[in-house]
């Protein structure tokens, strides 16, 4: 039963009944001020902020602790390393500042959440944890090719980012696979260092909208290869990308076209399927936020990747972590003290149309 505070929504009432209720959750297992989930910028920032406000945050890290950062190599844009800083390094101190302010972190990754009662749950290696308040930081996963030579050179040539990487390319050859807006944003993009930028798409035509189809077309730094995919990235026995293989899709033939790096531009995937029919949705999956990171439960909050399909860079995502912890607070602390009204059970949230089910 829920206990909403006047910004968040209904305010809640002190019965008898209520009182038992709580006494039975308490036998139940401990109830957290909050539960984040998710390690990655956002959620290790909000941790630290969380723990900084005496909420003695519990922090779940997911099935890749660190987030899409730990894939990175140099990290040149993240204020304060003017000499850049390792992804992986920069999440290990991230990580240990979290600790530091007594952040409970443990690495398991979250199998099932009910949000339709309040305090919240969410199971993980099958243990049940209960929390007042919840931070989702789940961030969204890059589609990939799927191939072991991308996996091999992740980091070392292969990126899905290139906002984030086009730097390191001044000067050279790279690739783009895709066909949509993501491939065309980050082609577009990648000309401001590339010396040439080939799109790489399956099809004989593009499925992105037409102004930045014209906009990569019109561009003389960039070409286009049809009907082709990529068998395999070269350069493993290096550890750097030579070049790629592919195939064309209607002869069957096989050719190499050298490069310095390829970038996958195909799309993320939020990481949001335990939501779906409990959270607003958009229609393609990423959290719905409103006032800063509320979602459409009061008590739910949303940071980083999972709720931002536009800017995906490590330090909104941090920004937004830090506002999801600040809106949680402040949450809590009207939750405490707010007059009490009689509880009402939760209904599942309704989807808007053309959300994901």
């Amino acid at each position: 039963m829920p206990f909403f505070p006047p910004r968040f929504g209904f305010v809640p009432v002190a019965t008898d009944c209520i009182l038992l209720e709580e006494r039975m959750l308490r036998r139940m297992g401990e109830v957290r001020n909050v539960i984040i989930l998710g390690s990655g910028a956002a959620g290790l920032t909000a941790a630290i902020y969380a723990a900084r406000a005496n909420l003695s945050p519990l922090l779940l890290e997911g099935a890749q602790p660190g987030g899409q950062l730990t894939m990175t190599s140099d990290v040149e844009n993240y204020p304060g390393f003017p000499e850049a800083i390792l992804g992986p390094n920069l999440m290990t101190l991230m990580r240990d500042q979290a600790a530091r302010f007594g952040t409970e972190i443990i690495q398991a990754e979250v199998t099932s959440a009910k949000l339709d009662a309040h305090p919240f749950e969410v199971v993980a290696d099958d243990k049940t944890y209960r929390a007042q308040a919840l931070i989702i930081a789940t961030g969204a996963s890059a589609k990939l090719l799927g191939i072991p030579s991308e996996a091999k050179l992740m980091g070392h040539g292969v990126s899905a980012c290139a906002t984030c990487d086009g730097y390191f390319f001044r000067n050279q050859r790279v690739l783009v696979v895709g066909g949509g807006d993501t491939a065309m944003e980050e082609a577009s993009f990648l000309t401001k260092f590339a010396s040439h930028v080939t799109v790489v798409h399956r099809r004989a035509e593009l499925r992105a909208s037409k102004i930045m189809q014209e906009r990569a077309m019109k561009n003389p730094k960039i070409s286009f290869v049809w009907n082709s995919v990529v068998e395999e990235v070269l350069g493993s026995e290096l550890g750097k990308v030579t070049g790629v293989r592919l195939r064309n899709l209607q002869t069957g033939l096989e050719n190499v076209v050298e490069a310095e790096g390829l970038f996958i531009g195909i799309g993320h995937q939020p990481n949001t399927r335990l939501f779906e029919g409990q959270l607003d949705l958009d229609a393609n999956g990423y959290i719905v936020t409103h006032d800063g990171t509320l979602t459409s439960l009061p008590g739910v909050f949303a940071a980083g990747d999972v709720q931002d399909h536009v800017y995906r860079q490590a330090v909104t995502a941090a920004g937004s972590g830090c506002m999801a912890a600040l809106d949680a607070e402040r949450y809590l602390e009207e939750l405490k003290h707010a007059p009490m009204l009689p509880a009402k059970p939760i209904a599942a949230a309704r989807k808007p149309a053309g959300s994901v089910r």
